[in-house]
Parts: C-alpha cells; sequence; structure tokens
C-alpha cells in the first residue's frame, strides 16, 4: 500500500504527544533474543533508537549477546553449560564473553547505529569502573557470573550529553581487577534505576506475559508490582519469564517510570509502543 502525503502527516500528528512527553527524559532499551539474530529485525531496532534520538529521547541500548558466545564457543572447541537459565562461567568462557560482548556484538551494534544515521559510542560495564560486581553467590557455582554491586552513571550521562546513544555490554569488574559476565537483564534495570529512567524497555521473544503461553490473546496488558506475587503463586510468571520480571520489577521498585516487556519478533515494536495508546506488550508499573 502507498501511503500518502496526508497520511504520513497524521501518523507524525499522533505521535506528537508521544514525543513531548518523553523528550529530554532517558529511556533504556534492553536488546536480546530473536530480534538480535534476524538481520532485518535488527536494522528495524537500530533505527527505532536513531529515531528516539533524534526527537529529543536520550535513548540507552543495554545488550546480550548469548547466541554470539555460544558460536564462538563452539568455534574453540568449548561446551556452552547452563545453570538455572544462565550461563556458566569459567576462566576460558568470561575470556570469550569479553571479547565477543565488549568487541564484536558491542561495535556491530555502534557500526548499525551508524548507518542508520545515528552517532553511537560503545561501551562495557568495565570503562571507567561503570560495573562494578562480585562473584554472584547462590546454591550453585556458577564461576564468573557477577553480582552487581554499584552504577557509575558518568560514562553514561556524559556520552548523552554529547549528542550519543550509549550501547553498553554487560560486562562488569571488581575493585581487584577480575571481570564478570552480568545477565543483560539484571543489568537493563540497575542501569535504568541509576539513571531514573522514564521508561525501560525489555525486548523479547513472546508478546508479553501470558496467562496461557500458548495463546497469545491471553497477554497480560498492565502488571502492578503488588500483584507479581500472586501471579507467580498461580504459575503464570514460571520459568524464563521469573528474572525477567524481576528486572521489570527491580526497576519500577527503584523509581523507573514503568517498565515494558515488549516481543523484539515485530517489526519496529519499539515505535509502536512508545508512540501508541495500546502499546503492543506487558507494562510493570508502581
Amino acid at each position: 500500500m502507498d501511503i500518502t502525503d496526508n497520511m504520513k502527516a497524521q501518523v507524525l500528528t499522533a505521535a506528537l504527544p508521544y514525543i513531548q512527553k518523553y523528550s529530554g527524559k532517558i529511556v533504556v532499551v534492553k536488546y536480546g533474543g530473536n530480534a538480535m539474530i534476524n538481520p532485518e529485525l535488527k536494522r528495524a531496532v537500530m533505527s527505532d533508537i536513531v529515531l528516539l534520538s533524534l526527537v529529543g529521547i536520550k535513548t540507552v541500548l543495554v545488550h546480550g549477546g548469548g547466541p554470539e558466545i555460544s558460536q564462538m564457543l563452539g568455534r574453540l572447541g568449548i561446551e556452552s553449560k547452563f545453570v538455572d537459565g544462565l550461563r556458566y562461567t569459567d576462566a576460558e568462557t568470561i575470556d570469550v564473553v569479553q571479547m565477543v560482548l565488549a568487541g564484536k556484538t558491542n561495535k556491530d551494534l555502534v557500526s548499525l547505529i551508524g548507518l542508520s544515521g545515528g552517532k553511537a559510542l560503545g561501551l562495557c560495564g568495565i570503562d571507567g569502573g561503570m560495573i562494578k560486581a562480585k562473584k554472584l553467590t547462590g546454591e550453585n557455582d556458577l564461576g564468573y557470573v557477577g553480582d552487581i554491586v554499584s552504577i557509575d552513571t558518568a560514562p553514561i550521562t556524559n556520552a548523552l550529553e554529547n549528542g550519543y546513544i550509549p550501547v553498553i555490554a554487560t560486562v562488569g569488574t571488581d575493585d581487584e581487577g577480575q571481570f564478570y559476565n552480568i545477565n543483560a537483564d539484571t543489568a537493563a534495570a540497575e542501569i535504568a534505576a541509576a539513571l531514573n529512567a522514564e521508561n525501560m524497555l525489555m525486548l523479547t521473544d513472546i508478546r508479553g506475559l501470558m496467562r496461557d503461553v500458548k495463546d497469545e490473546s491471553s497477554l497480560i496488558p498492565f502488571v502492578r508490582l503488588g500483584d507479581v506475587d500472586s501471579l507467580v503463586e498461580e504459575g503464570i510468571i514460571s520459568g524464563g519469564m521469573i528474572p525477567k520480571v524481576k528486572s521489570c520489577h527491580a526497576a519500577v521498585s527503584r523509581g523507573v517510570g514503568k517498565a515494558v516487556m515488549i516481543d523484539g519478533r515485530i517489526p519496529h515494536s519499539i515505535i509502536l509502543e512508545m508512540f501508541s495508546d495500546e502499546g503492543i506488550g506487558t507494562m510493570f508499573t508502581a
């Protein structure tokens, strides 16, 4: 269908209130899943992020890179191991995580943003001591998987103030210089809270939180923080959804305006969520 000039004008006019609402505010986008693998979706996400930046929204991109890490480990003959959904990270693996996340994946995204007409600056948690971490402890030893101790926002805000889109790889370090692999969902929530962000968008491989995972029409559009425990008890929040919901909960409970889980498989899902009343995912609010 050809889009007329009149239709374009109507779309822009409809988006104006949302642009005004978010202009000058910080939005953190957690990027991963299928949208990070599919080339067309990748370009759509980068163009959405550039658009947000160009209309005055201070956009921060926090990314994972699990599939690329697994691919590189396979090339090197190192087995990928997972415990409770988290990558077991031994001494060999943390070197690969650092190389892939802070190197190839991060710089590929910076390049794509540049090709889409934006200005990006690649960072990782090691830069300027941005993400201080310690070894994650629990029932199972995960090796060099880190728990965030603190976030220094100066490298991020410096980039934003100079017109750059910060692209952040989630590798952290402790005071002894040991590197740690940080879960990207957790890092995005901590960064959003430290920046007092207006919104955190989490791109996933499903529509959002659903009462029945096999029925997309059962999408739950709004969740208040007080409802999370009951949804866990009912089994609606379970498995791999638990850490994602925990991250949304953590962000909102620490002052982020809202956190929204959206389907990264839908082209331009960020724009559809940000610039419409209906939205397309599950919004977590206080």
